[in-house]
């Protein structure tokens, strides 16, 4: 590890804004939008992308380094911390409704930063002890069938009509909305069908990984309304939704618009390769997420960690980082005027519909 590593010590920052407008409530409730989506996206909009040499990892690091897993396992309790505040500070102190709203959306932030990226991160991990970490973080914002879909289907069907996650040319971000988080939660009961299917057990049972997720997500929801309030119980719902609509964000901007090839006489799409994937050197939005802003990478080595991840330079870059992108995308005449004349650099091509029973190569 060498000095400059130590950067990535600020994607804290966020967690700690959160925590400033809990602590300090009043405008303040309002510090991590304004950090995330005000100053970041500004920042990173007047500095030019860092841009490595081809293969360049983030980091000289180590594929497993103390210093860089601890600063994700940390996230685990800080995010829980967070969570907790929240539910404390909407039944203990009295709130206007502007600084609720601020609360909300600062903890909305924390999950999706926190809750599903370092989950996402997380749960490609080999060690047991690790992806129930990733586990616990989805449980938190209830979003945990991604577990299931994100690794075994959008690794899989990225890139292709088959994935829910991947934005449609033309496809407004409100309209992907609901069709990515309705398609990857029906994905994850289809996968787990799948796979007790393949064992011989049946998907009624206790084998079944995603029953026993909604009877945990059930039983927290229901413990939280008992134990902490129906006010407690809204706050937490309203930021896990935030958190839910941040992601989808993400996943919007990752791979808009961007398409494999398939072999007409097989049915077979092409390998992923990096021009399936949106890409960002902006370098503060690459600490704060974790490097997922190089995400041609990630999808070549799904296990890959974070601080190895290399620059692809066949990657379609976007003109500023994921924080502004994602601003972008939910003003769709402005974003489609962006990113549809960058379209054809990223070799995008119009695919013939895909067939029901069309084999994908993932």
């Amino acid at each position: 590890m060498q000095f400059h590593d130590l950067r990535y010590i600020l994607a804290y920052l966020v967690p700690a804004c959160a925590a400033a407008g809990l602590a300090l409530r009043g405008p303040w409730a309002w510090l991590t939008p304004a950090f995330v989506f005000g100053l970041v996206p500004l920042l990173e909009l007047w500095s030019a992308a860092h841009r490595a040499g081809p293969g360049a990892p983030a980091t000289a690091g180590r594929a497993h380094h103390l210093f860089f897993d601890t600063l994700l396992y940390g996230n685990v309790p800080l995010h829980l911390s967070l969570v907790g505040g929240l539910m404390w500070v909407t039944t203990h102190t009295a709130l206007t409704h502007w600084e609720t709203a601020g609360l909300v959306f600062s903890l909305g932030i924390c999950c999706g930063a926190l809750g599903i990226n370092v989950a996402h991160e997380l749960g490609h991990r080999p060690r047991r002890y690790e992806q129930l970490l990733a586990q616990t973080l989805l449980l938190s914002t209830l979003y945990l069938h991604f577990f299931i879909e994100h690794n075994r289907g959008h690794h899989r069907h990225v890139a292709t009509p088959h994935d829910p996650a991947t934005a449609r040319l033309h496809e407004p971000f409100w309209h992907f909305l609901p069709r990515a988080v309705w398609g990857e939660y029906r994905s994850a009961w289809q996968l787990e069908h799948e796979r007790l299917r393949r064992q011989q057990r049946p998907a009624v049972s206790w084998a079944n990984q995603m029953l026993q997720f909604q009877l945990a997500q059930g039983a927290l929801v229901l413990a939280v309304g008992l134990v902490a309030g129906p006010t407690a119980l809204l706050a937490w719902l309203g930021a896990a939704a935030i958190g839910v609509l941040l992601f989808q964000l993400v996943n919007y901007v990752e791979h808009y618009g961007l398409l494999r090839q398939r072999n007409a006489t097989t049915g077979v799409y092409e390998r992923v390769q990096p021009q399936h994937s949106w890409n960002s050197e902006h370098a503060l939005g690459r600490i704060l997420l974790y490097e997922l802003t190089r995400h041609s990478d990630h999808h070549y080595l799904a296990s890959r960690p974070y601080h190895t991840l290399r620059y692809q330079p066949a990657s379609p870059q976007m003109p500023t980082g994921y924080p502004g992108m994602m601003l972008l995308a939910t003003l769709p005449p402005l974003w489609f005027r962006t990113m549809n004349p960058r379209l054809p650099l990223a070799g995008y091509s119009e695919p013939k519909a895909a067939e029901s029973g069309s084999a994908v190569q993932p």
